[in-house]
């Protein structure tokens, strides 16, 4: 029997390696001698170069760079065949590499991410995924553009920073610098968020403020992203303000999308690279799962992406959470044959993280002795 294991992480307590490991160890205790091909997934948020660099046997390099506030910190992306580099926008510049006293989003950059994006293309890198989320930024991917060559101006020519504060007398930027080799890079966006770059639905008003945004600056973010947006426009670059996703983290959805990068779901781009079609291909059972699962799971969740895949091929889906939230119980024949807690009772959090590894497990045995049950009954 040949089982393909396709889970995303489970927050805090199990990598999607670990996850898919332990759901090994589930299976072949029914089937020890079951065909079990892990495919450790994620869906373009946290954990995503992990699942990326687990999947595809790839290497992690190390970059200096600096965070959101200027700080100098080493970040990580993963290296992987055939010219694949995964970036995280949340290593470099993540909101959680900030203490919520310290931030501050009007001095906030993207800057870092540059940075990884230069030494995958030193690596040899022709394809980027770049996971969108997390940023504690909204410069409209001004900081990133300014790593990669461009040059922000105020009408008397002096260079700006490329900050929400520094662009506010922006005027105009100049790309003759912008590193020639981006155009020959595939750039995949994998993201879910779909919100533009400006307005009531756009970056600085519905994101803003989750970064310390006060309602008066959220304003005059707004207005500072539609200026650096005029002036790619000027300078030659598409507008892409209005584009689903161009609001991701904080506006570098917008900038990528200049660069001529694809916004696409997460776990699309995620099961693309990791092969998932065709490990699902002549599969008996998919097995998948993450922290939680409730009505939200359906929206470009991991699980509801891996049971995308598998509904193709005709393969049924068991999905598995250290917790199950309202709607959970609606995801059973909307493309999941069942879906199961891992906890085997009540316990504290601490609790039920430190036993992840042991209830998943658990968990996979017993409902693999009862799909078998059910089947054979068929």
């Amino acid at each position: 029997m040949k089982v393909v294991l396709a889970p995303d992480s489970f927050k805090e307590s199990l990598s999607a390696a670990d996850a898919a490991a332990a759901m090994a160890r589930g299976v072949r205790a029914v089937l020890p001698d079951a065909d079990c091909v892990a495919v450790p997934m994620a869906d373009g948020g946290e954990g995503t170069a992990q699942a990326l660099v687990d999947a595809l046997a790839g290497e992690w390099r190390t970059v200096a760079t600096v965070d959101a506030l200027g700080r100098p910190l080493e970040a990580r992306y993963g290296l992987c065949a055939d010219g694949l580099a995964v970036v995280e926008v949340a290593a470099a510049v993540g909101i959680g590499l900030i203490a919520r006293s310290a931030r501050d989003v009007m001095r906030s950059t993207s800057l870092g991410v540059a940075d990884l994006v230069q030494d995958a293309l030193n690596a040899g890198a022709t394809r980027i995924i770049v996971g969108l989320g997390g940023s504690a930024t909204t410069d409209g991917g001004a900081g990133l553009l300014a790593g990669l060559g461009a040059v922000w101006l105020a009408a008397d020519g002096m260079p700006l920073e490329p900050t929400p504060d520094g662009l506010t007398m922006l005027d105009r930027v100049d790309l003759s610098g912008l590193d020639p080799r981006l155009p020959n890079v595939t750039i995949d966006l994998a993201c879910d968020v779909t919100n533009p770059l400006l307005g009531p639905e756009g970056s600085a008003a519905v994101f803003g403020p989750q970064k310390g945004a006060t309602p008066a600056q959220v304003p005059v973010l707004d207005a500072t992203l539609a200026r650096i947006a005029d002036a790619l426009v000027a300078a030659g670059l598409p507008d892409v303000r209005a584009l689903p996703g161009a609001g991701a983290a904080g506006g570098l959805g917008a900038a990528f999308l200049c660069l001529g990068g694809r916004m696409r779901r997460g776990v699309e781009v995620v099961a693309d690279a990791a092969h998932l079609d065709e490990a699902v291909a002549g599969a008996d059972l998919v097995l998948t799962g993450e922290g939680s699962l409730d009505r939200q799971t359906l929206s470009g969740k991991t699980p509801a992406g891996v049971a995308d895949v598998a509904a193709r091929h005709g393969v049924p889906v068991i999905a598995f959470a250290g917790s199950l939230g309202d709607g959970a119980g609606d995801l059973v024949g909307r493309g999941f044959a069942a879906v199961v807690p891992i906890s085997p009772g009540p316990r504290d959090l601490a609790s039920a993280l430190a036993g992840a590894a042991a209830d998943l497990e658990r968990a996979v045995a017993t409902s693999l002795r009862l799909w078998l049950l059910g089947r054979e009954r068929r």
